[in-house]
């Protein structure tokens, strides 16, 4: 079988993590994957499935997510999708749903695409990292706080070859 392709859309890293421990977890179950940054990816036709995820910023999914996206349209109509949005900065539920609802606007915007798998995970924020336009003075005085729920983002990567019907394994 073809690996899964997780790419990622980050401007300060945390998703680039987020997708090195999905790509790990899918690994542990046996399905051979590999992580590239979505802006980095010329091809589709080697891997049996597309996992994609970016931050939210300013209430819009990372530019490099869409533009993947509007790029690989025709390729990934033949592949089975699952995406991941990076969204608040605190742990609280109206953030969560607030985060999906921006992703799923984002997502309107590729009516064509049916993710067969949709999640949302808290972000990791340092205010000292910021780079403009984000470092503003309001943003500058947001607290620091890593809310990214690890045991969370394993399981939903756990539950992804069965999402994505890739239920063989390369054993």
């Amino acid at each position: 079988m073809k690996p899964i392709l997780v790419a990622y859309a980050t401007t300060y890293g945390s998703t680039r993590e987020v997708a090195d421990a999905i790509a790990a977890r899918l690994a542990e179950i046996g399905h051979d994957a590999v992580v590239r940054a979505a802006r980095d990816v010329r091809a589709l036709e080697e891997h049996s499935a597309v996992v994609l995820g970016g931050a939210l910023y300013f209430f819009r999914w990372h530019k490099h997510a869409r533009r993947f996206l509007s790029k690989h349209r025709v390729a990934l109509k033949g592949l089975p999708v699952a995406v991941f949005g990076m969204g608040p900065f605190e742990d609280k539920d109206d953030d969560y749903v607030s985060a999906r609802r921006h992703l799923d606007r984002s997502l309107e915007r590729h009516a064509w695409l049916e993710p067969r798998s949709v999640g949302i995970f808290g972000g990791r924020f340092d205010p000292s990292t910021l780079k403009f336009p984000h470092n503003n003075p309001a943003m500058k005085q947001i607290p620091a706080g890593d809310i990214r729920d690890w045991e969370a983002i394993r399981g939903w990567a756990e539950a992804l070859p069965q999402a994505l019907d890739l239920t063989s394994t390369n054993d």
